[in-house]
């Protein structure tokens, strides 16, 4: 065997001796389900929500930036959850973050809640419904005064209700 494949060699069966004793070769423990005030079934969900709602609030999908019509949504009202129709933001938090999808510097109280969210390889914070677990999209320290955060919003998982 050559030097270089000796290497390879070794260094893949060190690698995997590592992982293996650091219980990498067994699956992580399944964690409890979180109970939302308003749950249904996977397939009643997918009969309440479009397949693009459903991609979203249920499978933490995203829409294609600039294209949900709430982004050029400018009149009074509020945002809802599009799951179970949960106030979640105010029009007057609304802002053009200029990312391409509907903005706002603050939820409205006991709205949303969040979780650490890394399934991209890099560290965020999901935001879901409190109501639901529906997932809204995430928030970002970089928004306007008065709070500095910027909860970036895929539009389809959210309706509007003019005041």
């Amino acid at each position: 065997m050559s030097n270089r494949r000796k290497f390879l060699f070794l260094g893949t069966a060190s690698v995997g001796a590592i992982l293996v004793a650091r219980g990498f070769d067994t699956p992580a423990p399944a964690q409890a389900a979180e109970v939302f005030e308003v749950s249904h079934t996977d397939a009643e969900w997918q009969k309440i929500l479009t397949p693009a709602q459903y991609n979203i609030l249920r499978q933490q999908g995203t829409e294609t930036p600039f294209s949900s019509p709430l982004l050029n949504e400018h009149r009074a009202g509020v945002f809802n959850c599009a799951g179970c129709a949960l106030p979640l933001y105010s029009s007057t938090t609304k802002y053009d973050s200029h990312t391409g999808w509907p903005s706002f510097y603050k939820p409205l109280a006991n709205a949303v809640a969040t979780s650490d969210d890394n399934s991209i390889g890099m560290d965020r914070t999901e935001v879901h419904c409190r109501r639901c677990g529906g997932h809204l999209g995430h928030v970002f320290p970089d928004g306007p005064p008065p709070t500095g955060l910027r909860y970036c919003m895929d539009g389809l998982a959210l309706t509007f209700t003019p005041a």
